[in-house]
């Protein structure tokens, strides 16, 4: 009987295993550097869009206690602590540097670009490496990675791959820390940003690729995952309720998600004509057409359904992981963004890597049916994709260097989009340009003229050349559209106080600060106002006020000092 050398296959065994993990390595790092290089204008690039107001004037991102009241009030717009200690970090380390944001932010993508092709190995996807190379330069993904604010994105994903990594494992060998982990990464992808609600019903997705179906272990194992996503749904929906409010009703979001889900395909395949805000879709749900994109879809799944057993199988998994991520953003759930545009590139990032590692598989398989020639082809459609895609990227990070290139190219690419019209033209204002704002304002009125912002930036030029009624017809016009306006309460206080309307002004300044009670600008001229009028005590109150607010605002100090020490008429 032949002797088994036990030794020599231990070191083979462990020899193996090294240049396994010295090939995953390697593999990794090569991710990381196409990630960097393809970025690399991205990381030139500047703030936009909202990245000055949630970030660089965020009061709560600049306090002290930033994190404390992230995590334990509701003072920020939406509750994503998380995230938002990450920006209170990076504002303590590099300020109003956009540089340092940038290159975390490509970091964060060139990581969940490695965990994608981990996962979808664990998947025993084939062609995983390429699909994590092909995520990573995909120019759908410049809108999360070159647009700072969207490192909500980024940081999400990456908790959110962990837990799906994690989870698998558990399933594999059935270790409880592996499923602790996977409910751990879980909540922090939660607390980066609520889009990963869907990612327990992704988790049961992956169990029937790998077993052919879901046990009742799996349905149980997946409950404490569903109670986290319920309690961070309402949540979040609890934050934006106040946000935005749609009128349409569920036969018009149900075209509206059939549409975007195509719309979403679409880029993800052919990643053409790419800008930050689409065109906005009006959908008449009394048209039977705006039915077909949705019914299409569900006849797609269905078809899907009934062969799951055979070639529909990976069809299912895959586009099924596609739209399961997409549904918290098609259209059910109200959000601010909804008023410019249904669709937005950015809201895909979690979900392309289903579509991307679908391509590449049927690549990889139908290759291996024509043998050594479809292996050599393979290779060079792989560099081939990689190449335009990345050079795509490339120019498409180079759109995001500054405010004025990006809102330009939006313009070109939608000439009926009012929000960018009016970005543009605070970007010129901003910048000295005042006569070009304006025209830019004009024109954002011409597409929507009960559009607020932009009548409030128009007054702001108006009332500096001293055309304080045409500047208060606009203030006005900003308010029948939208009374809580807060700004414009403050702005057309200040014109009203400087054309002698004393009693109008203080109206809005009290309104501007029953609205937003932390207004520290409101809350001085509103003192000012006070004291002009003689209400000696309420000025001082509400200097007092702003000096609580803002401790080192000089001119509240020097008023309170002069109002103490003046002496009480009688």
């Amino acid at each position: 009987m032949p002797q088994t050398n036990g030794p020599a296959t231990t070191e083979q065994s462990v020899a193996r295993a090294r240049n396994a993990w010295a090939s995953a390595v390697v593999r990794a790092v090569l991710i990381v550097l196409l990630t960097v290089v393809t970025y690399l204008p991205a990381m030139r690039g500047g703030f936009v869009f909202d990245d000055n107001m949630l970030i660089v004037d965020n009061r709560l991102v600049k306090a002290s206690d930033g994190l404390r009241r992230f995590w334990l009030t509701t003072d920020a717009a939406d509750y994503y602590p998380l995230t938002q200690s990450l920006w209170w970090l990076e504002w303590r380390s590099w300020g109003a540097n956009p540089l340092g944001y940038h290159v975390v932010n490509v970091f964060l993508h060139a990581v969940n670009a490695v965990l994608m092709w981990l996962a979808l190995r664990r998947l025993k996807i084939p062609g995983a490496w390429v699909a994590g190379l092909v995520f990573a330069v995909h120019p759908v993904n410049v809108a999360t990675v070159a647009w700072i604010s969207e490192q909500k994105n980024t940081l999400s994903m990456l908790f959110s791959t962990v837990a799906i990594l994690s989870y698998l494992k558990f399933d594999e060998n059935n270790r409880w820390r592996w499923y602790g982990l996977s409910l751990a990464a879980f909540v922090l992808a939660l607390f980066s940003k609520t889009a990963v609600v869907m990612l327990p019903v992704v988790l049961l997705g992956c169990v029937w690729w790998l077993h052919g179906r879901v046990r009742w272990k799996d349905l149980l194992r997946s409950l404490p995952f569903f109670a986290l996503s319920l309690i961070s749904g309402v949540i979040t929906i609890w934050f934006q309720s106040g946000a935005f409010a749609r009128s349409e009703g569920l036969t018009s979001r149900l075209a509206e998600a059939g549409l975007a889900t195509w719309f979403y395909l679409y880029k993800a395949i052919l990643p053409i004509d790419l800008t930050v805000i689409y065109p906005k879709w009006e959908i008449d749900p009394d048209r039977w057409i705006s039915c077909v994109p949705g019914l299409l879809l569900c006849v797609c799944f269905a078809v899907l359904w009934r062969n799951r057993n055979d070639w529909g199988r990976p069809l299912l998994f895959g586009l099924g992981w596609f739209v399961v991520m997409l549904f918290p953003v098609l259209g059910f759930f109200d959000q601010g963004f909804y008023q410019y545009a249904l669709v937005a590139d950015h809201w895909q990032y979690y979900s392309i890597g289903a579509v991307i590692a679908l391509a590449v598989a049927s690549v990889i398989q139908l290759s291996r049916r024509w043998g050594e020639r479809g292996r050599y082809g393979a290779i060079v459609a792989t560099v081939v994709v990689l190449v335009v895609l990345g050079t795509a990227t490339w120019r498409r990070s180079c759109v995001y260097a500054d405010s004025e290139t990006l809102w330009r190219d939006n313009v070109a690419k939608n000439p009926n989009s009012w929000a960018a019209y009016n970005n543009l033209g605070t970007t010129l204002w901003q910048s000295g340009r005042a006569q070009e704002a304006i025209a830019y304002w004009e024109q954002a009125l011409r597409i929507k003229p009960d559009y607020p912002e932009a009548h409030n930036n128009l007054a702001s030029p108006l009332a500096q050349a001293g055309r304080f009624n045409e500047a208060i017809e606009h203030y006005e016009q900003a308010l029948q559209t939208k009374p809580d306006y807060v700004e414009v309460h403050h702005n057309l206080g200040l014109i009203l106080a400087h054309v002698g309307r004393l009693a109008e002004a203080i109206g809005h300044y009290e309104q501007a600060v029953r609205i937003k009670p932390d207004y520290v600008e409101a809350h001085y001229d509103l003192a000012v106002a006070y004291e002009q009028t003689g209400r000696r005590q309420d000025a001082i109150e509400h200097y007092e006020q702003a000096l609580k607010l803002r401790p080192d605002f000089t001119a509240a100090s020097n008023a309170l000092a002069r109002l103490r020490a003046a002496p009480i008429s009688r």
